[in-house]
């Protein structure tokens, strides 16, 4: 079964064995520096957002959380990140998604362009979701980029491959597809009104799912020698589990990632490469 996972951790090594030596050969105010903007409290932010801390303090990089209740006024959120904006020792910001249910697609929108594009290293700005969308990616949403790597970095084919993603949020579905696609694949994206889901995911050569729904898929929705690559991040009974019923697909697939351990710890690894690089 070994032989199946898809691991990150080499790939998470050569990334921060990288940082560090350049972390290394800067001078202490030429240092990085993260600022997080969380609005509300939801549990799972909270948590995502400890392990970005924690990883800044391993690589003693400056971390700054602002915190703001759930009914704040979008004005004044903006009015935060345009300060931030202006601050040098700040190289990196980020929104904490999602927000709270009181603001609207239109609310978010404003809120993650106000963030300088420079700054984007969530890359979620209009203007670097056009450079990707164009080939000439400048800043690439983390967890798409850290899919993308890991494929790479284990030589899994992709040039001509039915790479379907079942999930189609910002965050991950539509960059990677559109990774997927500059790299000559072909793609098919998903999401929860796609109509026969399991004719197309049992066409897929590689599958990514990161639609959020425990245990979805099965070995019903994969062909024999498929990949996948298992985004999700889910808490059930006290247990974190994915979107893919491992031990289900596991005889089935040739390649599998587990979760938890890789996916998720390769995006924070790739939001602390943005953040050094950006500097």
């Amino acid at each position: 079964m070994e032989k199946k996972i898809l691991t990150s951790k080499p790939l998470l090594k050569l990334i921060y064995d990288d940082i560090s030596l350049q972390l290394e050969t800067r001078e202490k105010y030429d240092k990085p520096g993260l600022a997080i903007i969380l609005v509300g409290s939801r549990k799972d932010s909270l948590t995502y957002i400890k392990l970005k801390q924690k990883k800044c303090r391993e690589l003693g990089i400056q971390c700054f959380l602002f915190i703001y209740p759930a009914l704040t006024a979008i004005g004044k959120i903006i009015k935060e990140i345009n300060t931030l904006n202006q601050i040098k020792s700040i190289s990196g910001i980020i929104v904490q998604l999602p927000l709270p249910h009181n603001f609207s697609q239109d609310d978010e929108y404003k809120i993650l362009n106000s963030v300088s594009p420079e700054k984007d290293i969530d890359g979620f700005h209009h203007s670097n979701v056009g450079n990707l969308t164009l080939g000439n990616p400048k800043m690439i949403p983390c967890t798409a980029e850290g899919c993308l790597g890991l494929l790479n970095y284990h030589e899994i084919p992709i040039k001509g491959k039915h790479c379907v993603i079942v999930g189609s949020s910002k965050v991950v579905g539509v960059p990677l597809s559109l990774l997927l696609l500059h790299e000559g694949a072909t793609t098919t994206l998903c999401n929860i009104h796609t109509e026969r889901i399991k004719e197309i995911t049992n066409d897929a050569d590689i599958l990514v799912v990161c639609c959020g729904v425990p245990h979805l898929v099965d070995q019903s929705w994969i062909k024999e020698g498929s990949i996948i690559i298992d985004v999700g991040i889910n808490h059930v009974s006290n247990k974190i589990v994915g979107d893919v019923n491992f031990d289900d697909v596991i005889h089935k697939v040739k390649y599998i990632t587990p979760v938890p351990g890789c996916i998720g710890p390769l995006t924070i690894a790739i939001l602390m490469k943005h953040l050094v690089n950006n500097v």
